[in-house]
């Protein structure tokens, strides 16, 4: 038994691994990797939350643009009455409308 710890603590790796700098050197990077409130795991995840924030901006900038394009084509009267026509099915006073359905397109 003794030969055989004497001959583990000639060994190059076991020297190696029991330096003191070694072994603080290895808790410290653990600590800082795994435990820390500003471990490598929290960036990682905070990055990932900036990747989306910024997809989500840019999305909302996209649509952002599509309401100022729509916004200015509303100043124009006639724009603003086909808008109102099509999307929110208004009428006139003195309008009647009638909605034809094909044989088609009707659900039964």
């Amino acid at each position: 038994m003794i030969k055989y710890l004497k001959k583990i603590s000639e060994n190059k790796y076991f020297k190696f691994f029991t330096n003191l700098y070694v072994i603080t050197s290895l808790l410290f990077l653990f600590w800082m990797i795994f435990m820390d409130t500003n471990s490598l795991i929290f960036h990682k995840e905070l990055n990932n939350e900036i990747r989306d924030l910024t997809e989500q901006r840019n999305k909302l900038k996209i649509e952002i643009e599509k309401d100022k394009k729509l916004i200015n084509d509303l100043n124009d009267i006639d724009n603003y009455e086909k808008f109102a026509r099509e999307n929110f099915y208004m009428k006139k006073d003195d309008e009647e409308i009638y909605i034809i359905e094909y044989k088609d397109t009707i659900k039964n």
